[in-house]
């Protein structure tokens, strides 16, 4: 019995003993997380470190750390939230490296940083709102940096001009008419930053070969001229749903060209056809469709390839360019209830296109022709007649000559489909040409202006269309963009609901609107 007691004794010994081995000691218990270590290529005091040849920003540093200097570094491109984990922060010398480029949010987290130096690195912008919500930023330095002073740094220039916090001078080193400039020196005005972009906004599923554009009855009409389905179609604009939608067509089977004219509050219709002759049309209300007024007279007018209107001494005209052999380009005018016989031009000059403009006062009509150079005819008002007046250049294969004004001087566009198109300018008593646009393959061209930018596009049949843009400074049209399109014939421009659209007429693809889109470059 007594062996058995001590047996006994000894299992509850041992196992006690194993009990107290196995619980944690209070020191254990109670033991500190580890405190981060200083990183290898820093050195570090109780506040500070300070980084040489550092590879990558630390992910950690010693706890209370409020000022940071890097210099040396490996890397050119500080990421977004790169210091965000140091909240106590109050000092950042990031100097003498090779920083190229910040993220929008390097800085985020900071929100206790008085003290910031990018100073000698190799930064050309900023990006845009990058010390947004550095709010107590007493001190930042930038010098030593190769800015680019373009769009891009705008913003910089106007925070700069609104901010307490101080920046010694920093300097542009381009673009050339900014170079060795200073940047406090500079204000946002001095920047043009606003551009443009044209972007499809409506495709309509079929070829066309004109577009005309036109007020009626208070609502915006387009009109198409489409041979292929056998239409001129009218299109209205939506002011709902924000695009145009089919309101009517006039039966018309070879259609080249659809000019709607609104005389005494009525809407009128020039359909010129290829063949089956050319007619004009009567919008009716009640019900609503277009009734056939008149004939034009097949004779005079044989091959016709456009169609222009104006006024004259408060009379209506309109002028049908003839290209055929045979026939000539005749011009009708408006008497209380039909369109009459007016005046023949010449014939047998093959005419592609026909442009009223007042040139020195005085209007004139400006025929192209396939044949001979563009000849200019001028309104004699005792005759009530145009006469031959003049031509204006040796060019042959004028496909279309348009005209514009910028600051009150006068412009033409000459297009060509086998050479070079020309602007010329109106010296008070001819044209002289001041530029030259390649346009191999363009068969039509259109000046327009939205707001105070002028533009101009050239078609082409062989590659992309061409939309230049009018600079003041040298008096001349600037490459602006380019658009995919298929062998466009016509281009109107279309302004409602604070939208402005160019409408492009297509032979061979989809017709197509683009829509002008204002773009700030300095918000990007």
């Amino acid at each position: 019995m007594l062996e058995l007691g001590q047996r006994w004794t000894r299992l509850i010994f041992l196992s006690l003993l194993c009990l107290c081995l196995c619980l944690p000691k209070e020191s254990d218990a109670r033991r500190a997380p580890k405190i981060p270590r200083c990183p290898a290529t820093c050195s570090c005091t109780k506040d500070s470190a300070f980084c040489v040849d550092t590879k990558a920003i630390p992910k950690s540093f010693p706890p209370g750390i409020i000022s940071l200097t890097m210099v040396n570094a490996a890397f050119t491109t500080i990421p977004e939230g790169a210091f965000s984990h140091l909240h106590l922060l109050q000092f950042l010398f990031i100097e003498n490296n090779d920083i190229q480029a910040l993220s929008k949010y390097t800085l985020r987290g900071l929100k206790s940083l008085t003290h910031l130096s990018l100073s000698n690195n190799n930064l050309q912008q900023l990006p845009r709102d990058l010390f947004k919500h550095q709010d107590i930023l007493t001190d930042l330095d930038l010098r030593g940096n190769s800015f680019r002073c373009d769009c891009k740094i705008k913003w910089l220039v106007d925070w700069m001009e609104k901010t307490n916090t101080s920046v010694p001078a920093i300097y542009c080193a381009s673009p050339f008419e900014f170079q060795g400039r200073r940047i406090h020196d500079l204000a946002p005005r001095d920047f043009n930053c606003i551009s443009a972009d044209f972007a499809v906004y409506e495709t309509f599923p079929f070829h066309s070969v004109s577009v005309e554009s036109f007020e009626f009855n208070e609502d915006q009409f387009v009109v198409f001229a489409q041979p292929d389905s056998g239409f001129c179609t009218l299109y209205v604009w939506d002011h709902v749903e924000m695009v145009f939608r089919m309101f009517h067509n006039i039966t018309s089977r070879s259609a080249v060209y659809c000019k709607p004219v609104v005389i005494s509050n009525s809407l009128y219709m020039v359909v010129a056809q290829l063949f089956g002759g050319s007619h004009i049309y009567k919008w009716e209300e009640d019900p609503q469709r277009f009734v056939k007024i008149q004939d034009i007279d097949t004779i005079r007018v044989r091959k016709p390839n456009f169609v222009d209107t104006f006024q004259l001494d408060e009379e209506w005209y309109f002028v049908v360019a003839d290209s055929s052999k045979a026939g000539s380009t005749s011009i009708y005018r408006w008497n209380s209830n039909g369109f009459y016989t007016h005046q023949s031009l010449h014939p047998w000059h093959r005419d592609t296109h026909v442009e009223f403009v007042d040139v020195g006062g005085k209007p004139h009509l400006i025929l192209s022709s396939a044949s001979q150079p563009p000849v200019v005819y001028q309104w004699n008002r005792g005759q009530k007649q145009f006469a031959f007046f003049s031509q204006i250049t040796e060019l042959a294969d004028v496909q279309m000559v348009k005209h514009f004004w910028v600051r009150k001087v006068l412009y033409l566009c000459l297009t060509r489909f086998i050479g070079d198109s020309k602007i010329l300018r109106w010296e008070g008593q001819r044209f002289v040409e001041i530029q030259t646009l390649p346009s191999r393959g363009s068969m039509a061209v259109y000046p327009f202006t939205v707001g105070l930018r002028q533009y101009l596009i050239l078609g082409s049949d062989f590659s992309f269309s061409r939309v230049y843009l009018w600079d003041d400074l040298t008096q001349r049209f600037q490459p602006f963009q380019e658009l995919n399109m298929r062998a466009p014939r016509a281009f109107s421009l279309v302004s409602v609901d604070n939208k402005d659209m160019l409408l492009a007429a297509s032979f061979k693809g989809n017709t197509l609107a683009y829509q002008h889109l204002v773009v700030d470059l300095s918000a990007k």
